[in-house]
């Protein structure tokens, strides 16, 4: 059993495990939705129909299963990014993708904490999933730095620290709307920050 999980699939699945791994990331999604990504594992393999065993080949661990779930939302965020790549403003557009980055960070309760703890680990499914984001982020910053528009010593990964923390304040305080905005507006001064001499 060991062996066969630990690897990525090198042939197609059977068609009754494809059926299992749709409808358990069906079901994690509805969970996740409705619970928080503490939803119980437990929980998401009774509704998908199968044992607790079968969502452990599917997903090894929690983090495997979150990865999975908001790949599709990871793929859009990368599209975004590329779009992005060829605004007129360039700190305009990376403040855009920050929020489209908040704004799926606070989807699904303590996904934000959830990436910040991910964020030190690329060995993690989660962790690894952030690679390409930071990769996309860090295009649109030093896009920003290049125009003079951000401070040139900020960097990439305390960005995406920062926006993190922006979604777990919003998750913390769902009744006031404006906060997200209110907060990386605040962001962006400190980005701007004053201006250095050569650049």
């Amino acid at each position: 059993m060991g062996t066969q999980t630990a690897r990525p699939s090198t042939r197609p699945m059977r068609a009754d495990a494809r059926r299992n791994h749709e409808r358990l990331l069906t079901e994690a999604r509805q969970a996740f939705t409705e619970h928080g990504t503490e939803a119980s594992l437990e929980d998401v393999a009774k509704r998908a129909g199968v044992g607790i065993g079968t969502l452990y080949r599917h997903f090894p661990n929690r983090y495997a299963l979150m990865g999975a779930v908001f790949q599709s939302e990871v793929d859009a965020l990368l599209a975004r990014s590329h779009e992005l790549m060829d605004a007129e403003q360039p700190c305009r557009a990376l403040v855009e993708w920050l929020r489209a980055l908040i704004a799926h960070a606070s989807t699904y309760r303590g996904l934000s904490r959830a990436l910040m703890v991910a964020s030190h680990d690329d060995s993690s499914a989660l962790g690894r999933c952030s690679v390409p984001m930071r990769e996309a982020g860090r295009a649109l910053l030093v896009r920003a730095q290049e125009a003079g528009s951000v401070r040139t010593d900020v960097g990439i990964a305390d960005l995406m620290q920062l926006t993190n923390a922006i979604a777990l304040a919003v998750e913390e305080n769902p009744d006031d709307p404006g906060l997200a905005d209110r907060l990386l507006q605040l962001t962006l001064t400190g980005l701007k920050g004053p201006r250095t001499e050569a650049g």
